[in-house]
């Protein structure tokens, strides 16, 4: 394989269409700090690459853990593995998922400096259950537990980390604010495993569709997408922010769309609702964090 080759052999084993899901939780705790006057620049940014170093080397890892398990086959039609179809050995892959995670720990040591050992704590947390979700003795993605895991680290744990080591203060409204990204991001993972769900259960790999038929995927898709759309307006009702907390409601015909296709398109169509998912993700979070910052 020529070096073209196997730089978008890697690229593609990063699987940048999941990005969105360490770049929104940055946005909107950062955009709860800008509002109150604590945003830190470098801070934040340095948060961003951790952000960006965990979901990548998270992705190397499901790459190799889930071809030594057997959930990547050649009838996966899911996007392309780098390890399943050779273009990366199985030691490659693990060295990389290693260094990523060590760089991400080497990288977080900052804001450990600026914000205290409670930030070491939830760093650590989040590349051991990066490494768990796919491997280990008891992985979490292959045991029901990949949705929870992806709700609390994805949404609940990354905003309010990135709100903390702004302000260094927790915040309420983070919490709330991190609902929504929590339940975008578990829409990823939703459709991925509404996609590969055939695959997945002679695999051993037990999500929620293996266990509990693909309907409870869609509803919970739709669940989810309720939750994002329920918390602008508590912060309207409840918190006190003006009608601007408002604009992600823009985003509703996209939603109609992507649930549309969540319950009638077949699984080959399913790739493109993954990315437009994750695009929906990142433009509804950029109007919600407009309206934090604007209302």
């Amino acid at each position: 394989m020529n070096n073209r080759k196997k730089i978008i052999a890697w690229v593609r084993a990063a699987r940048p269409q999941t990005l969105a899901a360490a770049f929104v939780p940055v946005l909107v705790g950062g955009a709860l700090a800008a509002r109150n006057g604590q945003l830190n620049w470098i801070v934040t940014l340095v948060a961003l690459f951790c952000a960006f170093l965990i979901q990548i080397g998270t992705n190397f890892a499901n790459d190799y853990f889930d071809y030594i398990k057997g959930a990547d086959t050649d009838k996966r039609i899911g996007f392309e593995r780098a390890t399943a179809t050779g273009q990366v050995t199985q030691n490659q892959m693990l060295a990389a998922t290693i260094i990523t995670m060590m760089l991400a720990f080497l990288t977080g040591l900052y804001l450990v400096w600026h914000a205290g050992w409670v930030v070491l704590v939830i760093g650590v947390l989040c590349l051991i259950c990066g490494i768990l979700y796919t491997g280990g003795p008891y992985p979490l993605g292959y045991n029901g537990l990949g949705d929870i895991f992806v709700f609390i680290f994805f949404g609940i744990v990354a905003v309010m980390t990135t709100y903390y080591v702004n302000a260094l203060e927790w915040s309420t409204a983070s919490f709330w604010a991190s609902l929504t990204v929590g339940a975008l991001s578990t829409n990823i993972l939703v459709i991925n495993n509404l996609r590969d769900i055939e695959q997945d259960g002679p695999a051993g790999k037990n999500t929620l569709g293996v266990m509990f038929g693909e309907d409870v995927l869609r509803w919970e898709y739709l669940a989810m997408i309720v939750i994002a759309f329920a918390v602008p307006l508590h912060f309207f009702f409840r918190l006190g922010f003006d009608f601007f907390i408002l604009l992600p409601f823009l985003t509703l015909p996209f939603a109609g769309f992507l649930t549309y296709q969540v319950w009638y398109a077949p699984k080959v169509e399913l790739n493109k609702t993954l990315e437009r998912t994750a695009q929906f993700m990142t433009l509804f979070s950029i109007l919600f964090s407009i309206g934090i910052y604007v209302g």
